[in-house]
Formats: structure tokens, C-alpha cells, sequence
């Protein structure tokens, strides 16, 4: 979701370093980037050891308060083409999943904002077994899709999310935002979803599935 579907990226930053800063640290744009992806747990015990003085569960609604209310305020950023390739993977009738990270509160704010059905399933951070870059929130959603990750074409944007599809056997496409992906394991990267459509996935999943490795 977070700067795959929508570009909330800049929203989780604005928010990581107030909260840093009102325990007397500081906080980079480097030590930002590096929580892209993770697990909202695993980025909470990184704060507790920048200083702040919360517990997980604590850190974790206080961020996605923050960002939930930007959202309100400023509304939801779609990333180029997002929108769009999900309405045409909707009208062929292909199964769709939510993975995410976030809190599920946040997740299904987000998409309920969408003027269609977007989604058959939503993985969030509160309900995965274990995060990305495990595999679980795929495999995840695969059992509840009813599909074989073999089957699949996973989107991310960043080196965590990659690592959790490429490793529940997904192919994966890599659209950078934030960070690179390179050397990640992705089957195809592509600049921005504009202009992208069924066809294209479809091209990436037989290629992948031909070549019997991730090209």
C-alpha cells in the first residue's frame, strides 16, 4: 500500500521525527529510508532504541494516528497508474490482495476511499504472523484468495516488500519510490504503473514462469 497503491511515504517521515525529537533525539532522512518496508513492530523497537520512551504498541498508534490524520487533512496520494491498473485487473475479473505493513485500521481507511471494490482480501501489519520480508503476509494472502503463490504477480516498491514475495514464490514486479531495488530478486522493474495494464503483468508472469527462474 504505502508507496505502491498510495505515496504515504512522506506522510510516515513527517511523522517519525517529531516523535524522535520529543524524547531530545534526532532523526535522518537515511534512518527513515531504512525503515521503508518493515514491520511496524520492528520500526517501533528502532525508536525505542532512538530514545523514545513508549512502548510498541504505544509508538505504533501514535504513527498511524499521525498518518491517518495527514490523510484526512490532505486526502490519499495514488501513485501513478495505481489506481488505474487495479480498475482494469478488477474488470478482467482477477483476484486482488492487499499487503501491507500498516495497521489494518489504516489499511482499510485507505480503501474505502477507492470508488470501487478494489480488493477480494486485505493482509495488514496486525494480522500477518510475521512481517515482511518473511513471506507470511503472501502466503497470507494467497490461502485466503485460494491461489497457488505460483500464480501470482506481486507489486512493491521496496527492498523488504520484494524480499517477502519473491520468497512465497510470487513473481514480482519492483516499482521503486523511496529507495532502489535493484539486486533484489525482482522479475521485471518498471519506473511508474502509468500506462501499465493487464497485459503487461500477464508478460512479466510468463516470461518468469518460461525462463522456470526470476530473470
Amino acid at each position: 500500500m504505502d508507496g505502491t497503491l498510495v505515496d504515504t511515504e512522506p506522510y510516515w517521515m513527517a511523522a517519525e521525527t517529531p516523535l524522535v525529537e520529543e524524547f531530545g533525539g534526532t532523526w535522518t532522512h537515511e534512518q527513515a529510508l531504512d525503515l521503508v518496508g518493515r514491520g511496524l513492530e520492528d520500526s517501533a523497537r528502532i525508536f525505542q532504541a532512538a530514545g523514545v520512551r513508549m512502548s510498541v504498541p504505544e509508538i505504533i498508534d501514535r504513527l498511524t494516528d499521525d498518518v491517518m490524520a495527514s490523510l484526512a487533512a490532505d486526502g490519499v496520494p495514488f501513485r501513478p497508474g495505481a489506481r488505474e491498473l487495479l480498475a482494469e485487473l478488477r474488470a478482467a475479473g482477477i483476484k486482488t490482495a492487499l499487503v501491507t505493513m500498516s495497521m489494518g485500521r489504516m489499511a482499510r481507511s485507505v480503501v474505502d476511499l477507492i470508488d470501487f471494490d478494489a480488493f477480494d482480501v486485505v493482509i495488514a501489519g496486525d494480522d500477518a504472523t510475521r512481517p515482511k520480508p518473511f513471506p507470511d503476509p503472501y502466503l497470507q494472502a494467497c490461502e485466503l484468495l485460494g491461489v497457488d503463490p505460483a500464480d501470482t504477480v506481486a507489486i512493491e516498491d521496496s527492498p523488504n516488500g520484494l524480499l517477502s514475495a519473491v520468497a512465497s514464490g510470487a513473481s514480482v514486479i519492483g516499482v521503486p519510490h523511496m529507495v532502489p531495488l535493484e539486486g533484489t530478486g525482482a522479475a521485471a522493474l518498471w519506473p511508474t504503473l502509468a500506462g501499465r495494464g493487464v497485459a503487461d503483468i500477464a508478460e512479466v508472469h510468463a516470461g518468469r514462469t518460461t525462463a522456470g527462474s526470476v530473470r
